[in-house]
């Protein structure tokens, strides 16, 4: 079954290189280098940058970010990396792994430059950091086994749903949560992968999360599939998929409140990604 079945998208399409680089693990550190990946500083536009700029990113969360069988960092976030830092900005730069739930206070405590880990902007984490232009359309979801008991957002009263840590699907699992007067169970795990391991060991009868993750379960998995019907991305008049969506989210890159300067270099970067066809390329690669 293709992923072009569940992703819709109003952010632009297409080919991703995948980026080939050397990785080091030691417990939670897991760093992968693209370019040449030497400590330097390059003067860019007028910006002094330490050189690899560090990227914190949850990983796995596929097809974002995520380790082929070999070793090899891959994904969409990693492919809009390597357009937008190598190839247009001529900087190395390396993806550090970093939990979601402690990512932006590990951002403002210096650990990485920014942040590229598939993060929805919105006024909350706009309080700590600050975001480039949006890059990329998700909504939230809501994936169960096939033939389950559930068969609309009412069924989950009463029920446990899955979800990960600190994510916009945590969020949007609280709102319902809300919603049924507090007659929903929430189970938060620190990776999605735990999330999905609860919904197959009917420990969770549903899992809340970003659409395109969602789909490559559904995609991959004939025992799991999206909960239909339509939802807030047919309110708001957007091109919205079959399945339900909870929300419409906007993706961006964030960076340290007082990287203005770097900020900028990095969305004017980004934007000539997109209009070079580069972007389309690489949202091709995974989406389409």
């Amino acid at each position: 079954m293709k992923r072009r079945t569940f992703v819709t998208s109003s952010a632009g399409i297409a080919t991703g290189l995948a980026l080939a680089g050397c990785t080091g693990q030691s417990g939670d550190e897991d760093t992968t280098t693209g370019s040449s990946g030497d400590a330097t500083t390059t003067e860019s536009s007028g910006i002094d940058v330490d050189e690899p700029v560090v990227i914190g990113s949850d990983i796995p969360y596929k097809p974002f970010e995520y380790r082929t069988e070999d070793g090899t960092l891959t994904g969409f976030d990693v492919d809009i990396a390597e357009a937008v830092f190598a190839e247009e900005m001529g900087l190395d730069y390396e993806f550090k792994k970093t939990a979601f739930d402690t990512i932006i206070p590990s951002l403002n405590n210096g650990n990485f430059r920014l942040v590229m880990s598939a993060m929805t902007i919105n006024d909350q984490r706009a309080e700590k950091v600050d975001f480039s232009e949006p890059y990329f359309t998700a909504y939230q979801t809501v994936a169960v086994l096939n033939n389950s008991d559930v068969g609309s957002l009412d069924d989950l009263k009463g029920k446990t749903v899955a979800v990960q840590k600190g994510t916009t699907g945590e969020g949007a699992a609280e709102e319902l949560q809300e919603e049924f007067g507090g007659d929903l169970t929430i189970d938060s795990y620190d990776q999605i992968t735990g999330a999905f391991n609860a919904l197959l060991n009917n420990q969770a009868v549903a899992v809340v999360n970003d659409n395109t993750v969602n789909a490559q379960y559904v995609s991959e998995r004939d025992n799991i599939v999206f909960l239909e019907g339509e939802g807030e991305a047919a309110e708001q008049g957007k091109n919205a998929p079959s399945y339900l969506t909870l929300t419409v989210e906007e993706y961006g890159i964030a960076f340290r409140q007082d990287d203005d300067e770097f900020r900028q270099q990095v969305s004017e970067a980004l934007a000539a990604v997109r209009e070079s066809g580069r972007y389309d390329e690489i949202y091709a690669e995974y989406f389409e």
